[in-house]
């Protein structure tokens, strides 16, 4: 059980124990550099709490695959980035090789970077989908370079395949970094689908900024931005992604609740299951039908 007391869903034995379980939950309540709202270390207990209030019947893919088990493990805490990196690069490298799905819930986004070095160490061959407002490649960000302004800079230095949608927020050396290195950003709405699936590896990690969507539907972010995706948009790319390649896990970031506006909170838990249902559609169901 982790420090919140809550599974995601709500879910008891055993449908949550780990040994059976299909994806498991790992929390990271990770908050240092977030350089507006503050708030994100508080995320993952808003997610985990909501999360008890989604139907567990998804309607679309026509599944409830909380039945083939979700555990949620101990919330993973420190005081340094170093020492947050190691833990959760830790932890996903159990999960990875315990052939399980890792979903981690964050805490400001420096918290993805020790799961996607933990997915490269197993697949060689891994790209990153990056859903953000912000390009987040400065070097250095108040003179620290593992700030949330600078984690797909950290993650490139060992991740060369990245792919980066929803962009609409960055800075002049960003610019120049992404020109030089030809990076695939597909800015504000302007995505095409069938260029983002080419762009990726058979083996793809996502992580999503939650400040990706548009304010109006997600308001609670660290570091809000005008305009965005919608919530279809971003169900739309997840699925054909599940189903043209090999997610092996994802991250959802950023959450700043906001007190009493619960709506943003159930988005992000319910964005976490519609993916988890995707994916089981994509890699599981049909090897069992």
């Amino acid at each position: 059980m982790n420090k919140t007391n809550f599974n995601f869903a709500g879910l008891q034995k055993p449908f949550n124990d780990y040994k059976r379980s299909l994806f498991t939950v790992i929390p990271v309540p990770y908050e240092k550099t977030t350089s507006f709202v503050r708030g994100t270390k508080k995320g993952p207990e808003a997610i985990l709490r909501a999360s008890q209030e989604i139907e567990l019947y998804d309607y679309e893919t026509k599944q409830n695959i909380s039945e083939h088990g979700i555990s949620t493990q101990k919330s993973i805490t420190a005081d340094s980035p170093e020492q947050i990196i190691k833990n959760t690069k830790t932890i996903t490298e159990k999960v990875l090789y315990d052939n399980k799905i890792p979903v981690i819930l964050g805490g400001e986004h420096t918290i993805s970077i020790g799961p996607i070095f933990a997915a490269k160490n197993k697949y060689h061959n891994l790209s990153v989908l990056h859903f953000d407002a912000h390009l987040d490649m400065r070097n250095l960000f108040d003179n620290d370079k593992y700030s949330h302004a600078c984690v797909m800079r950290r993650v490139r230095e060992k991740v060369e395949n990245t792919v980066h949608v929803g962009i609409r927020s960055l800075c002049e050396e960003e610019y120049e970094y992404a020109k030089v290195n030809n990076l695939p950003i597909f800015f504000e709405k302007k995505y095409k689908l069938d260029e983002i699936i080419r762009r990726l590896t058979r083996n793809v990690y996502v992580t999503i900024d939650l400040d990706v969507l548009d304010p109006s539907i997600m308001p609670s972010v660290g570091n809000p931005e005008p305009g965005g995706a919608g919530w279809y948009d971003i169900l739309k790319i997840m699925r054909t992604v599940a189903n043209k390649k090999n997610i092996i896990g994802f991250d959802i970031v950023e959450l700043s609740p906001i007190k009493n506006i619960e709506h943003p909170n159930v988005t992000a838990a319910k964005l976490a299951y519609k993916i988890m249902n995707y994916i089981y559609s994509a890699k599981v169901k049909p090897t069992q039908q």
